[in-house]
């Protein structure tokens, strides 16, 4: 399984409901080997706080309550 994939697993079975909740269009990193996540409100923010504790391990980036951290171009109507 991939690091995206590992890390959407836990987000689904131990995290979304909390996160969205109480964290609301954050953006949240994962690491999947220890299951620790951080919060950030921008992507740079969750991403950099993930490298600084595990700098030798991937982890994965989402945004709460959105499939993707991203959405690139305009939505279809």
């Amino acid at each position: 399984m991939s690091v995206a994939e590992r890390a959407k697993a836990i987000y689904e079975s131990e995290l979304r409901k909390r996160m969205e909740r109480e964290h609301p269009q954050q953006f949240i990193a994962i690491e999947p080997e220890s299951h620790a996540f951080f919060l950030g409100s921008s992507f740079i923010d969750a991403a950099m706080k993930v490298k600084e504790a595990f700098p030798d391990r991937k982890a994965f980036v989402l945004r709460v309550g959105h499939e993707a951290a991203f959405h690139i171009g305009a939505a279809s109507r």
